[in-house]
């Protein structure tokens, strides 16, 4: 019987590392958006991570996105706190990098589809970099419950349900978030001249 522990435990151990690896990218990109400094959300989620290991490494690999997610805002809002960051209507246009590494971006698939035709020619690549930084930038903008809740449901796509655990609120006040989110954005970059 303690034989069958240990394995489950190691089992354990190799999906909670997989985990780890596969929302690391994703949730760095999370924090810098809520955090607005790079620095400020690679602490975050590390932080996260190790009171994920430490705390419930043991637990059901199906458990792990939505522990993960919880303790990571957690995380960020005790940082904000710390911090005492001011209004998050500020822009932050020099925090906000384009020149991202990570090719699974999954904002890049909000212009892959309109700019498919011209996505291979140099004015192309420009048109999708400079859509792709207008986006970023006016997520940054987003009150920081709208951004959380946009940013868990379509980012992370967890349901309404795992969003709301997530956040710590009800399933209405996700679809609120959601709904003023989604309404924001779509205004911002409109004026902007940039639509679906």
């Amino acid at each position: 019987m303690g034989g069958l522990l240990k394995d489950q435990s190691l089992a354990s151990r190799a999906e909670l590392s997989a985990f780890l690896e596969s929302v690391e990218k994703r949730a760095f990109k999370h924090a810098a958006y809520a955090l607005r400094n790079d620095e400020a959300a690679l602490d975050a989620v590390q932080d996260a991570m190790l009171k994920l290991s430490a705390s419930y490494g043991d637990r059901p690999a199906g458990e792990f996105p939505m522990l993960f997610q919880r303790i990571l805002q957690n995380v960020i809002l005790d940082a904000m706190r710390r911090r005492k960051v001011r209004n998050t209507w500020v822009t932050l246009l020099s925090a906000l990098r384009t020149d991202d590494d990570d090719d699974s971006d999954p904002l890049d698939v909000l212009t892959a589809d309109c700019d498919a035709v011209r996505a291979d020619t140099p004015h192309g690549l420009y048109e999708q970099a400079s859509i792709m930084a207008a986006i970023e930038r006016e997520i940054a903008r987003l009150p920081q419950r709208q951004r959380e809740a946009f940013l868990l449901r379509y980012w992370e796509e967890l349901d309404i349900a795992e969003t709301a655990a997530a956040m710590g609120c009800s399933e209405g006040s996700v679809k609120t978030h959601c709904s003023r989110a989604t309404q924001t954005l779509a205004a911002a970059l409109k004026a902007k001249g940039i639509v679906p």
